[in-house]
């Protein structure tokens, strides 16, 4: 923003509040540094930055409105986080100009302007605002923060009579009249934006101010304590939460001075800094050891956890104190949805306020007969957590923390623990009640080796959420397909995928041990990150020992941990290939083992992150698991036929024929020489429109036939034409040309020399969804390119982008080749930094070796591209010489590539 000249300051030069300032921000800076292992340098950040803006404010407000009739007129009043004197480095300065004489409303407008236009020179972000005195009275759900704001008003300058009107009459009036309406508002915009961050505070990068258990929600327990007009139960927040608050604050005044701006997202290179400055940690243990970022990360959650606690047991206190108001405030889930409420029903305790309670308060009982001290009580009223989805009272909660001790000495392993942890674990609200075990240390208490992964950050870039909370979200995730139904709000594109996969679910013999291999599939994270399913099957047996499951069922539960990544590693191949089949089929021995790992991978790389799961990953997960299936049912004889079956065949060809109506000989004259997976990854409507394509090529004498089927989410470009050495990776250079992202591809030849070659892609700045005119220019340009009378390198130069971003992660750029993996095939499988253009790089280096691609399967997993060739040289599988000499190449491929995406702008695009 431009600055305007101010007194005797020339023009281009700093204002002398500018310069003061960028001087006092500097002087904060470095007070900072020096105090960070402080616990409350950053509440003391806070009162210097907002001391310093209080004096300034002040000033320009003396040279603006000298003392007059004007001045007295009009209050200045710090609203928001400055009136809460919570000003942070880079933070808005919230004001409020509060008048309350019409006559005067038209004289103020010029001098709020100039001093607001000061502020601005003088480098502060203002968000001002001017309000009559009778609109702070009125509440509007629409705009809900300002009268929120007001809560947290503070006098600055002007008319103190103003300011005594608005705390003393306006707002109690309003409060009293409006609080359930304005908490009922708070509540909403709450949950919307928890909901966006997934209603977890287990992020890797979490925003330390809009997360849950982030600053934020410290807000919303103190505005519920003033709505709940000042309840002793509001009032009082325990020492935990205040301790959270100010570790809260201390990083986001670290963020702000480390970014030089308003940001509050705690990035990866943000946590290596707070650990090694030992962030927020005590004086007597700064400097004794070295705190590394996971080990400082787990100091973050662990207060966002109580922030989280805090903000609960607010949401309760308020519905208990607000009786009038409505029961559905809270948005509570209705008893209907859930299993009966007689599934709570126990002696011990009942279902209050719509939160468990213990049927006895603790006034009433001796801590030595408290029944929060017996283990089968304790887990009892979790099982009624997962079957109700009701949470616990503060007070079970208390009584359960102080009870861990003798739950610890009493509780005995055996067949009794097992029922009933598998009783929690198959409750249709089993997240809930496993997160409220783990943030009261019973979950440890009951599996000791969960511990290990308490809030533990993985890094890298797929992932979203810490491993117990990935954890958790998979369980969420199981359960979900068993609720789900024709009729949910599922994702498009998902729901016919879930319902499929629910009906797998129902067929479980016992659901129990997939949830127990759920819970315990990741726990060798905590001991190694690169064999983790070795170290998590280790640790599982102990448990296993503990809970005493037959030979059997520990057998299956520890087949499923040691083999949960197989059907991920799997979809990585041709999941129409009988081979990949056959490998994947080796770590089933069973078809319950099959239904079990197939849901477990489901739930799993659905639980990475929300879009993790797309459409067609879990159709492929669909059709693997049913050719796998199909494996199981059948001899290893019967699968080796080398040949589709004739009647199989024949029946493709009835159908074509029907479509076609009575070209047999001329479709079949199409198929030969093409493989078997095309027939079976194709409809015979698919199969009719490729021939058409072909037809059409042959008759016109035309250079290439090319389709596209354009979707907002998916499109798929076919492609069909004579076949030429680099076609395949002139195409997909050409893709990356027009910015669009390859999800899948394949090429198939038949006998004849003709290629069908097709690529699914996401249009990535959505340039066919805005411009319907450039899909002409678009299939213009693939023919183009198809024909050989375009080179790529024109259409690359015409579609600049800038500059790639940074990678977050290192990846290691890796070749593995297979000849088991494929009859008539060696099997390539890539995995490099996800970069722009590197499936052209890879197909380009690939066709100077003189190799055909026969099938390319491509897919990202956050920064990684993991992209699988199936290559013949000479029609015959590569030699290991060849296989030496390919891999040298790739690699020399791969690092040329990344150090041309990082040093010059190229299309923001990659082909993984």
């Amino acid at each position: 923003m431009g600055r305007t000249e101010v007194g005797n300051v020339k023009p281009g030069s700093l204002p002398p509040s500018r310069v003061l300032c960028d001087t006092r921000i500097e002087t904060l800076r470095d007070t900072f540094q020096q105090t960070t292992h402080q616990a409350d340098a950053g509440s003391i950040a806070l009162a210097a930055r907002t001391a310093a803006v209080d004096e300034l404010l002040l000033t320009l407000w003396a040279s603006v409105l000298p003392p007059g009739p004007l001045s007295s007129s009009l209050t200045l009043l710090a609203v928001g986080g400055y009136g809460r004197r919570e000003l942070f480095p880079y933070s808005d300065i919230d004001l409020l100009f509060l008048y309350d004489t019409p006559i005067l409303e038209s004289s103020l407008k010029a001098p709020i302007r100039q001093l607001n236009q000061l502020l601005w020179d003088s480098g502060l972000r203002v968000s001002p605002i001017t309000r009559k005195l009778a609109e702070c009275e009125r509440f509007n759900p629409e705009n809900v923060e300002f009268t929120l704001s007001l809560l947290d008003a503070r006098y600055l300058a002007g008319d103190p009579a103003l300011i005594d009107h608005l705390l003393e009459r306006s707002l109690p009036k309003l409060i009293a009249r409006d609080h359930a309406k304005i908490t009922a508002r708070l509540l909403e915009v709450t949950r919307a934006r928890h909901a966006k961050y997934g209603n977890t505070l287990f992020h890797l990068e979490p925003n330390v101010k809009d997360c849950p258990g982030a600053l934020r929600d410290t807000h919303v327990c103190a505005w519920l304590s003033h709505l709940g007009r000042n309840s002793p139960s509001l009032a009082t927040p325990p020492s935990a939460f205040q301790e959270a608050r100010e570790f809260i604050v201390l990083t986001r005044v670290f963020l702000h001075l480390r970014h030089g701006r308003d940001g509050n997202t705690l990035d990866w290179q943000a946590q290596d800094e707070a650990a090694s400055l030992q962030l927020g940690t005590s004086e007597s243990t700064a400097g004794k050891h070295r705190v590394d970022a996971s080990r400082w990360m787990r100091s973050y959650f662990r207060h966002a956890r109580s922030i989280e606690r805090q903000l609960t047991q607010s949401i309760d206190a308020y519905a208990e104190v607000a009786s009038e108001a409505p029961k559905s405030l809270l948005r509570l889930p209705s008893l209907k949805s859930r299993v009966s409420a007689s599934s709570a029903h126990h002696p011990a305790f009942r279902i209050v306020h719509h939160r468990i309670s213990f049927a006895e308060t603790s006034n009433t009982v001796n801590f030595a007969n408290d029944p929060a001290n017996d283990p089968d009580v304790a887990l009892a009223i979790f099982t009624a957590v997962a079957r109700t989805g009701v949470r616990l009272s503060p007070e079970a909660e208390a009584r359960l923390e102080i009870a861990l001790p003798l739950l610890s000495a009493h509780l005995e392993d055996g067949p009794n623990l097992w029922r009933n942890l598998s009783a929690i674990l198959t409750g249709p609200f089993a997240g809930l009640a496993l997160r409220s075990m783990h943030a009261l240390g019973i979950l440890e208490l009951l599996l000791p080796e969960f511990h290990g992964i308490d809030a533990l950050v993985i890094r890298d870039a797929y992932h979203r959420y810490t491993v117990d909370e990935h954890t958790f979200v998979l369980i969420d995730t199981l359960h979900a397909l068993a609720l789900s139904g024709p009729k949910d709000p599922l994702p498009s594109g998902l729901a016919l995928w879930s319902l499929r996969f629910a009906a797998i679910l129902r067929e479980l013999q016992n659901p129990a041990l997939l949830f127990l291999a759920a819970l315990l599939h990741d726990t060798g994270k905590a001991h190694s990150t690169v064999a983790h399913a070795a170290e998590s099957v280790r640790m599982a047996e102990s448990v296993l020992q503990r809970l005493e499951l037959d030979p059997y069922e520990g057998t299956l539960v520890l087949g499923l941990i040691r083999n949960h990544l197989e059907m991920s590693f799997a979809l990585r191949r041709d999941v129409f290939n009988p081979e990949t089949v056959r490998a994947f089929a080796a770590f089933v021995p069973s078809p319950e083992a099959l239904r079990m790992l197939t849901l477990l991978t489901y739930a799993d790389i659905s639980a990475v992150h929300p879009g993790a799961l797309t459409p067609w990953k879990a159709e492929d997960l669909w059709r693997l698991h049913i050719a796998a299936s199909h494996f199981l049912d059948h001899s290893v004889d019967d699968e080796r036929v080398g040949s589709l079956p004739e009647n199989d065949h024949a029946e493709i060809l009835h159908r074509l024929d029907a479509l076609l109506g009575g070209r047999r000989s001329e479709v079949a004259h199409f198929l030969e020489g093409l493989p078997r997976r095309y027939l079976h990854t194709r409809t015979p409507e698919q199969i009719r429109d490729h021939y058409e394509m072909v037809a059409r090529l042959l008759s016109a004498s035309l250079p290439a036939e090319v389709s596209l089927l354009y979707a907002p989410g998916v499109s798929e470009l076919t492609l069909v034409t004579h076949d030429r050495p680099m076609l395949f990776a002139s195409v997909a250079g050409a893709l990356a040309a027009w910015g669009m992202n390859i999800i899948t591809a394949d090429a198939f030849s038949n006998a004849h020399g003709i290629v069908v070659d097709s690529f699914r892609f996401i249009d990535t700045f959505r340039t066919l969804e805005l411009n319907q005119s450039e899909r002409t220019r678009f299939n213009e340009s693939m023919q183009l390119v198809a024909a050989g009378s375009v080179h790529v390198e024109t259409l690359l130069s015409t579609r600049r982008r800038g500059r790639t971003p940074a990678p977050k992660v290192s990846i290691e750029a890796r070749i593995h080749f297979d000849d088991s993996a494929s009859t008539h095939s060696t099997l390539t499988e890539v995995v490099a930094l996800d970069t722009p253009g590197l499936l052209r790089t890879l197909a380009l280096t690939i066709a100077a070796y003189g190799c055909n691609i026969e099938v390319a399967l491509v897919d990202t997993e956050g920064e990684m591209a993991i992209d699988v060739f199936y290559l013949t040289r000479a029609r015959s599988k590569l030699d290991e010489p060849t296989q030496h000499d390919l891999r040298r190449s790739l690699l020399e491929a791969i690092a040329q590539n990344q150090t041309a995406a990082s040093a010059s702008p190229l299309p923001h695009l990659s082909a993984g």
